[in-house]
């Protein structure tokens, strides 16, 4: 999850927002060790996805993106949310149409981070 001005996190560290969309955190109670072994695993399997776009392998590409989608929904990022409150969840929404607004639009310039280091997978 980044943790930077450029992407700032929600003041509850359920999302970061880029380009005032929020998109959501990894689930902060994962130990260390799993955390990095799913982002490598997540690493791995986005390898795999351009591997597969660069051979025009379209079947290692549904399955490259297939394990994209179960990594990242170990991590927390995707699939159900990670928090227990009973919060609905705002991934991939613009900030301003949730009520992060007031935080989101009193970060001003800060929030204006460019980018996304989400790519389409």
């Amino acid at each position: 999850m980044p943790s930077s001005s450029r992407y700032p996190n929600t003041p509850d560290g359920r999302y970061f927002v880029v380009k005032g969309r929020l998109w959501r955190s990894s689930n902060p109670h994962l130990a260390p060790h799993e955390r990095q072994q799913l982002v490598n695993r997540l690493m791995d399997a986005r390898r795999q996805v351009g591997a597969a776009l660069k051979a025009h392998d379209e079947a290692a590409e549904r399955a490259a993106r297939a394990d994209v989608d179960a990594a990242k929904q170990a991590l927390g990022e995707r699939g159900p949310v990670w928090w227990t409150d009973g919060a609905p969840d705002y991934n991939r929404r613009m900030a301003v149409n949730t009520p992060y607004a007031a935080w989101y639009e009193a970060l001003g310039e800060v929030a204006s981070g460019a980018g996304s280091p989400h790519a389409a997978s």
